[in-house]
């Protein structure tokens, strides 16, 4: 079975495609979670999140462009743009708890970003959470 660690690292994958123009990757969203092999319970929870991000994003982002000091939100990476998306609805609107959260957007990043990248969305996410 599936965690739910496994069930963000997909939807940080759903997320990166969507911000790539794959606007209808939902459509697709069944077979790329079976292909991940995240089924039943994890993946509703994998629905949730992603389509509630979807449905936040106006929100997220300008949070997310509030907490970046002296970035440019565009010269943000699709990756970690994708995490940091995923982590800000996470605290913002599911409300989970902000540590949790946080670590698992930072060993998001570890997996799939550079190597400056945990500390950055660390510190955004920190930033939005409080």
């Amino acid at each position: 079975m599936a965690t739910r660690h496994q069930a963000r690292t997909a939807v940080v994958g759903l997320l990166y495609a969507y911000d790539l123009g794959n606007e209808n990757i939902a459509k697709f969203s069944d077979e790329i979670l079976e292909e991940d092999k995240i089924r039943n319970k994890q993946r509703e929870f994998s629905h949730q999140l992603f389509n509630g991000t979807i449905e936040n994003l106006e929100i997220i982002d300008e949070e997310i462009k509030k907490h970046l000091k002296e970035w440019d939100y565009d010269a943000v990476g699709k990756v970690e743009k994708a995490i940091l998306r995923l982590g800000a609805y996470e605290i913002l609107v599911a409300k989970t708890d902000r540590a949790i959260i946080i670590n698992e957007a930072v060993e998001l990043a570890k997996a799939l970003a550079d190597d400056k990248s945990p500390r950055f969305i660390n510190g955004v996410l920190d930033a939005i959470g409080k």
